[in-house]
């Protein structure tokens, strides 16, 4: 056998197709097996063009002349499968001729594989962006659950211990005939005027340190000093209280259903701790809250009942006036007092 021949046997074994190409004319002089396999034999067209309509003859001419070398790609159908091949174009003259070598190459198999490639690059990207937005989904839910630090105490731990906080402050709200305003108004409208409620009042809490525990229908808790500490936590439950009715009297200036709430402050030891294994919630609970739950039940419409344990926290800026006994208890309400801030009158409503 002779060089020529398993020349020609390791081109086909390999899958490269060669054929010589006059520059002259564009025409093909020589076509190995491999290339008649891919493009036809003799009776196959032997122009270039005709063959790959897609080429710029400008641009192979001027490359040929310029360094000899040029390559492309070509795609065409090939039974039923689609076939591409890379063709590099070399110019190799003889005995004054211009000519060149090309040689193709099936590539079709690696550009498979960059479309797999870049699918799955496609895809890992969109399911790291639908990961990442489902993260921040559950991390704004949980953080709607309990407060940033414990959060991060349970994202880094997987549980929140229970701590006891021993000087805290602790706002109750609640409104008046509740009960009669779901009788008389739609269930739509309720819910849209207590999330506006409460959205406002989360917004005041957060301006003066106080954290939202939770709300439970026409209920509202606060605390301030949990679990990250706030030095002046009464002040703080103070300042929020009086804004909140400062709120409520000018929206009922405007709208349909009037709001008449009451609140209770008290101060003192509290526990803090995310409760529950499938629903979690971080809850506040002992002394502080059970006495400002009872001191609220004291309070006037639209007035704030404060607890005696609050009294010597609160500085100049509030003036407390001794609860009267309520008219079905004629015994005193264990020195609990009227809450108003200095030069107001907004436990009577005003603004």
């Amino acid at each position: 056998m002779t060089i020529e021949a398993i020349n020609e046997q390791l081109l086909r074994a390999i899958g490269v197709g060669v054929a010589l190409l006059d520059l002259e004319t564009l025409e093909l002089r020589f076509r190995n097996d491999t290339f008649m396999e891919w493009f036809g034999g003799p009776e196959a067209s032997a122009g270039l063009t005709e063959l790959f309509p897609m080429l710029d003859p400008a641009a192979l001419s001027a490359a040929m002349s310029d360094g000899g070398k040029y390559t492309a790609e070509a795609s065409f159908k090939m039974k039923r499968r689609r076939m591409t091949v890379a063709m590099d174009f070399t110019r190799a003259d003889n005995a004054g001729e211009r000519i060149a070598v090309l040689v193709c190459q099936n590539i079709s198999r690696i550009k498979e594989l960059e479309s797999m490639i870049d699918s799955y690059s496609m895809m890992v990207e969109r399911n790291t962006h639908e990961i990442k937005r489902e993260k921040e989904q559950v991390e704004k839910l949980l953080l709607n659950m309990m407060p940033r630090s414990a959060y991060e105490e349970y994202k880094s731990f997987g549980v929140v211990a229970p701590r006891i906080f021993e000087s805290v402050s602790v706002l109750t709200l609640d409104f008046e005939n509740f009960g009669k305003i779901l009788e008389v108004n739609d269930p739509a409208v309720i819910v849209s005027d207590l999330n506006d409620i409460y959205t406002a009042f989360d917004r005041i809490g957060e301006q003066f340190g106080c954290e939202r525990v939770r709300t439970n229908g026409d209920s509202y808790f606060a605390v301030s000093g949990v679990p990250d500490p706030v030095l002046d936590h009464a002040q703080s439950v103070a300042n929020a209280a009086v804004r909140f009715l400062r709120y409520l009297a000018r929206r009922n200036e405007s709208h349909p259903i009037r709001w008449q709430a009451r609140l209770g402050l008290a101060s003192g030891p509290v526990v803090g701790s995310v409760v529950g294994v499938q629903k979690y919630i971080y809850d506040v609970f002992g002394p502080a809250v059970e006495m400002a739950t009872k001191t609220r039940t004291r309070a006037p419409g639209m007035a704030i009942a404060a607890h005696p344990s609050i009294r010597d926290l609160l500085d100049s800026r509030f003036v407390l006036t001794p609860l009267a006994p309520a008219e079905a208890r004629p015994e005193p309400d264990e020195g609990l007092f009227l809450l108003e801030e200095a030069g107001s009158a907004v436990a009577a409503g005003l603004s």
